[in-house]
């Protein structure tokens, strides 16, 4: 089954999509209002899509005129009722405006989403990346 065919892997094509577009409304409208999430850069934890949407406003008016490319890898879902896990590796990519690619990084991701009248919604997101046991540097390539 693909992205297309699965309503739960969608949120995935939804992600990839409004990062794209740097369209933070498109962004944030995955999210549960009152959701979690644990990122991997500068704050603990998000908690509720007020200070989530603060995120990625600072995080797509940081990228100036480049973008960011969203590839997500062997995403699997498990579902029950109403909720559902996505668990993948997510690489993020910055392109220039002429499509150069600047930098790019690697993380695990798991989401858990609810089905809501709307839609699934992600209610938590985590994601990590290995570190290095000898020198507790981030490995930020698969």
């Amino acid at each position: 089954m693909n992205r297309l065919d699965n309503p739960i892997l969608q949120v995935l094509e939804g992600y990839t999509a409004a990062v794209w577009a740097k369209d933070v409304d498109a962004f944030v409208a995955l999210y549960d209002r009152d959701a979690v999430i644990f990122d991997m850069w500068g704050t603990w934890s998000y908690n509720g899509i007020a200070s989530w949407r603060a995120m990625a406003e600072g995080w797509f008016g940081s990228l100036g005129a480049d973008r960011v490319i969203v590839d997500f890898s062997e995403a699997q879902t498990m579902a029950a009722a109403d909720l559902a896990v996505i668990h993948a590796f997510a690489t993020y990519k910055a392109v220039d405006a002429n499509g150069q690619e600047l930098r790019a990084m690697d993380n695990r991701l798991t989401m858990t989403l609810r089905q809501q009248a709307d839609g699934w919604k992600i209610v938590h997101q985590h994601t990590s990346s290995p570190v290095e046991a000898g020198t507790a540097q981030v490995i930020f390539r698969r």
